[in-house]
């Protein structure tokens, strides 16, 4: 269904934990592009929206699927609202890499942000919610959302790509502030 159909039609679902084994492996990959699909990118959408996320992977919510949902901006500041199963991320090698250091977080340890260099573009390929094949090149919060997200697919959190220190410091952000995050969260 439409991504406009996706956004009205879903229902939060609590987000799963940095810890959960189903984050910490690779998904599988989505073979059927039917109703049930539909009916958890919607939940997607509705738990992203809640939680006043930039996207969100199906492992987020316990679906060990490779498929996730996006709802940011670009480089030009234009909001941008998605899906991609079966995702790959290519990123720029030698003179056109460019890492910028920026603020990041996760919804499965909410609460808690830091830095993380990335490349600042990255060009993403898949298949939409229909099955249809997609690539989408962006910048900003969009291109670093497909690395992320992508990363999640991958059964890798952002903590896995920060040192020992930055990890632990990372952990005492979230459990200083993980007392506004009930179990549930963001579901009601």
């Amino acid at each position: 269904m439409p991504v406009s159909e996706l956004l009205r039609l879903g229902t939060a679902r609590p987000i799963i934990r940095w810890g959960a084994p189903v984050l910490h492996a690779p998904a599988r990959p989505v073979a059927d592009f039917g109703s049930d699909l539909q009916e958890l990118l919607a939940d997607m959408f509705a738990t992203n929206i809640a939680a006043d996320g930039a996207g969100l992977a199906a492992q987020q919510i316990g679906v060990g699927l490779a498929v996730f949902i996006y709802d940011c901006t670009d480089e030009e500041g234009t909001r941008r609202t998605g899906v991609v199963c079966n995702p790959s991320v290519d990123l720029p090698e030698g003179i056109d890499r460019q890492l910028v250091e920026y603020g990041e977080g996760c919804l499965s340890l909410p609460g808690a942000f830091t830095d993380l260099a990335r490349p600042a573009f990255s060009t993403c390929r898949g298949h939409d919610q229909y099955g249809n094949p997609i690539e989408i090149s962006a910048g900003g919060t969009l291109g670093r959302c497909f690395q992320h997200e992508t990363d999640h697919i991958n059964g890798i959190v952002f903590g896995d790509r920060l040192s020992t220190r930055n990890r632990k410091q990372l952990y005492r952000d979230h459990d200083e502030v993980s007392d506004q995050y009930a179990a549930d969260w963001p579901a009601r």
